[in-house]
């Protein structure tokens, strides 16, 4: 088998194949042996067809099948041979033709990864946001924490108010007959949520205890049961118990339900949390600034491929993120297509951005340190408050294993590159400033 190997564009190859004469004869021979199996040709018994009538009958589908049989045979193989490593599937580009005592030549095209020497990538010069911690934050945390505890109790209060939940009895009628599912006991409601019928909740604000009462609406136009979508509905309501919302207390005993043993120590470590998360953000903006930069000095094309795969990777997250919030891309009202749309230019940018950290502690040749990975299992299991042997396993998967080094060996390379870098620290901008620059960027 010859390769001639022709370069197409940085990220494109091009690879005439020929197989030798004798190999493709000896394909077409096993073809024909297996057609004479099975083939019926009147006049002739199966497996006694003379070979002339086998050609004239089955030539075309036999020498169909062993193009595809050569062809797989020998592309693999060849990619492999010339140490190509193709990043999407290859595509044949020019299928030749079965000729009787001669070699089988075809061509195909295949994106690689391209090779890139990055430049220009010291003495950056990059702008920090400084920290400027606002002591209301821990407040506003904690005042949240309360809330997340808030407690229904029954109401001191006569009548119902917005904001109240209701434990009610009703029976719906629509022209004075009871509907399906239109009955509940001590169904339990809040008002102002607009959860229910809209106008329904409205009415039964200042209803008291045991009072009983018709409620007036109509159903939406959209309403998901059609017998009763746009049709106007009475309600008969008996309110039975009124309760509101009481947050606890914040004190030494709040805070010792979030492991702290006092106040002053729940908010200390609410203050360290709000410190290490504004941190993580303006590092990340400080990251995002660098590579941002990098991909400036080094332009160069990537294979579609490579876009592809991390889109497709890109969804994946994105999608289990949403499926931990109950929700999905398609409630979102997206789909493969229009995801691809709003995310391309995010996964160009990660891809090229990958690459160029490749290429440079290739260059820089940085390495990670001996028990780095291990030091990073055992952080993994601490902060996960998992089994250290369970998080081990995890990592003897090779992708898990790989992917946990790529991403250590890119926080090298990263800091490698900040420390080269002259980094300024500025004061945050206003928030109106930075949706200006986002619109002047997406403009």
């Amino acid at each position: 088998m010859n390769v001639t190997i022709e370069d197409v564009s940085a990220i494109r190859k091009k690879l005439t194949i020929e197989v030798a004469a004798d190999v493709v004869a000896e394909e077409l021979e096993n073809g024909f042996k297996k057609v004479a199996k099975t083939a019926d040709i009147k006049g002739f018994r199966k497996g006694k067809v003379p070979r002339a009538m086998l050609e004239k009958h089955y030539g075309p589908r036999v020498e169909h099948d062993a193009i595809g049989s050569l062809v797989n045979n020998s592309l693999y193989k060849s990619l492999l041979d010339n140490r190509i490593e193709a990043v999407s599937p290859p595509e044949i580009v020019e299928t030749g033709s079965i000729e009787k005592g001669q070699p089988f030549r075809y061509q195909a095209e295949v994106e690689v990864r391209p090779e890139v020497t990055a430049k220009d990538y010291t003495g950056l010069s990059l702008e920090k946001e400084k920290l400027v911690f606002d002591e209301a934050v821990v407040d506003q945390q904690i005042k949240q924490m309360a809330v997340s505890r808030v407690q229904l109790e029954v109401s001191k209060h006569e009548e119902a108010r917005s904001g109240d939940t209701v434990i009610i009895d009703f029976e719906g009628f629509i022209d004075d007959t009871p509907f399906d599912n239109g009955t509940a006991k001590d169904y339990q409601l809040e008002l102002g949520s607009n959860s229910f019928i809209p106008g329904f909740e409205e009415q039964l604000i200042g209803l008291k205890r045991s009072e009983e009462k018709e409620v007036n609406v109509t159903f939406p136009e959209g309403y998901g049961s059609k017998e009763l979508a746009g049709k106007p509905a009475t309600f008969k309501v008996v309110l039975k118990e009124i309760k509101e919302k009481v947050e606890p207390e914040i004190n030494d005993e709040f805070a010792k339900e979030f492991d702290a043993d006092s106040l002053a120590e729940l908010r200390e470590k609410v203050k360290e949390n709000s410190i290490k998360q504004e941190e993580g953000r303006i590092n990340g903006q400080l990251q995002e600034k660098l590579m941002t930069a990098l991909i400036e000095n080094n332009p160069f094309e990537v294979p579609e491929g490579m876009i592809q795969n991390q889109l497709l990777h890109l969804k994946d997250s994105f999608s289990q993120r949403l499926k931990s919030q109950g929700m999905s891309l398609e409630m979102l009202g997206m789909n493969d297509e229009s995801f691809a749309g709003a995310y391309r230019d995010m996964a160009v940018q990660q891809v090229k951005g990958e690459l160029l950290l490749d290429a440079i502690a290739e260059q820089e040749k940085i390495e990670l340190e001996e028990g780095v990975i291990e030091e990073k299992i055992k952080e993994f299991a601490k902060e996960s408050n998992a089994p250290l042997e369970d998080v081990q396993k995890y990592f003897e998967n090779a992708a898990a294993l790989d992917g946990l080094k790529g991403q250590l060996l890119t926080e090298k390379v990263s800091k490698f590159l900040l420390d080269a870098a002259t980094v300024t620290e500025v004061d945050a901008k206003p928030a109106e400033d930075e949706e200006e620059e986002i619109a002047e960027e997406e403009s």
